[in-house]
Formats: C-alpha cells, structure tokens, sequence
C-alpha cells in the first residue's frame, strides 16, 4: 500500500509533462485563443506553439520578452535591444525590444509617396493589395522628387510712398528649389515683361531661407522707402530639377504728403493724407 502511495504523486508529474508536450506547450484549445486582426494579412502567424493566432510586429512595436507572450518581428527587421538605443524608460516589458528595419533610409516608392524605409514600403503595399490596389514598389533610394508648390502666396499690398513694405511666399519642393523675384509689367502692345529683382533697385533687397517646414523655403522681397514707381505686380519664382512654379502679388502705393493748415485763434493742426 505504502508503495501505491508513493507511485501515485509520480505517476500524476509524468502526466502532466506528457500534457505539456516536449516543446513545452499546453495542449492546443483554440477556442481560449484571442481574435486578432493584424495592419496586414501577411502579418498574421501562429504562436511558438502554433496554436492561437498572432501578429507579427512591424517597426517600433516590442519583440522579444521571456514569455509564452514574446513578439515576433515581420520578414525584413530584427529585433533591437531598447538598452543598445539607450532609450530610458519604457512601457515595454522585461525582456523586450523593438523592431528595426535591417535596410536603413527612406525610399521612395511607385505611389509617388515617400516611405521611411523598405520595411514601411512593403507594409504599404500588402495594404493596398488587400484592398485590390495594385502593390507598391521602390522606385529609388531617398526621397520622392517633386515640382515646386507654392503654398503661401504673395498678398495684395496698400502702402504710402516712404513706408517699408514685405512681399512673401512659401515653396514646398525636393529637390530644394531656386526661388527668385520678378516685377511684372506691361507694354504697351499688352506683352508681359518681367524685370528681375532686386536688379539696380537700391531700395529692394531680396532674401531666401529654409523652413518653416520639411522641404520648405521661404523667400521674401522687401521694398524700402516705398516710392510710386514701386507700384506694379511682383511674382515669386520657384524651380528645381522637376519643374517650376510661381505666384503673383501686388502692392499699391498712395502719395504721402503733409498739408499745414493756417492757424486760427482756437488752435493749429497738422492734417496727413
């Protein structure tokens, strides 16, 4: 008797390894698995145990961990250490990384769209497949080149003759556009001529610099002191490699001249027009 008793605890612990198996998975109910629904179709795996469906990770989601639990990386990015990008603390797990893409820099891809990497790429184009678009693919390392967009416009100006005055706009472009400044006239069999500025004009001055965005320039014509001569219609310029673009604006000048009236016995006054 005593010896059944003591066979009895054995004989349940080699039951439960035989549950587990030798991989170390319970057996398989996939009615406790969890839905997921994955960014992609072809994200969709099964866990280390091939039971319960799961997502692959995509770039800057946790892999790795110590448990049943860890994440998997998608084909194309490895599983980055948190500590060797000594990012501090973090919400994800002990254990755990974050998904990098093994090819590093933007691309640029068919849909005219610049992605951060062929990791994010490839995600784009299982997205669009499966929603019966055609698939993306790299076009050229970097960025996608495009003609310039004006997206501030010079404005309509009204001004008095020996005020300073700022004409602006703003040019979105890759690469980097050449942004230059015209007045515009006419002649007087209505042909449109354009003089470049600043030219002789000792009282224009032009300036060109980067922002206020991404791929963004910002250039503006100042005019100081206004004269009459001044007034007209003025266009921003914009070029680069892959086309051109421009904008017009106009300034208005008014005379300004000071009138004395006479003095009475009530008072004296000044009066600007």
């Amino acid at each position: 008797m005593q010896h059944l008793l003591f066979l009895l605890p054995i004989s349940l612990f080699l039951h439960q390894i035989h549950d587990i198996g030798a991989d170390g998975c319970d057996p398989c109910v996939r009615d406790a698995c969890r839905s997921v629904t994955c960014a992609a179709p072809e994200l969709l795996t099964k866990d280390d145990c091939n039971c319960c469906d799961r997502c692959l990770s995509i770039e800057g989601e946790e892999c790795g961990g110590r448990d049943e639990t860890r994440a998997r990386c998608a084909p194309g990015m490895v599983c980055v250490s948190r500590s060797s990008f000594r990012s501090g603390t973090s919400s994800f797990s002990d254990g755990t990384g974050f998904c990098l893409c093994e090819e590093d820099g933007a691309v640029c891809g068919s849909d005219g769209r610049t992605h951060s990497s062929v990791c994010a790429l490839r995600l784009q184009s299982w997205k669009t497949q499966s929603q019966g678009k055609r698939s993306v693919h790299k076009v050229h390392d970097g960025e996608c080149t495009f003609a310039p967009v004006i997206t501030v416009a010079p404005k309509k100006i009204h001004n008095v003759t020996g005020a300073q005055v700022y004409l602006s706009c703003e040019v979105k472009a890759i690469p980097t556009p050449s942004i230059s400044w015209r007045k515009v006239t006419e002649s007087p069999k209505g042909i449109r001529l354009f003089e470049e500025l600043p030219g002789d004009r000792v009282n224009v001055a032009v300036q060109v610099r980067g922002g206020p965005s991404r791929h963004e320039s910002s250039s503006w014509v100042m005019i100081k002191p206004l004269t009459k001569e001044d007034e007209g219609n003025y266009q921003c310029h914009a070029t680069n490699m892959v086309g051109d673009a421009f904008a017009e604006g106009s300034i208005k000048v008014s005379e300004h001249s000071i009138r004395r009236m006479k003095k009475n016995h009530h008072s004296s006054s000044e009066v600007i027009v």
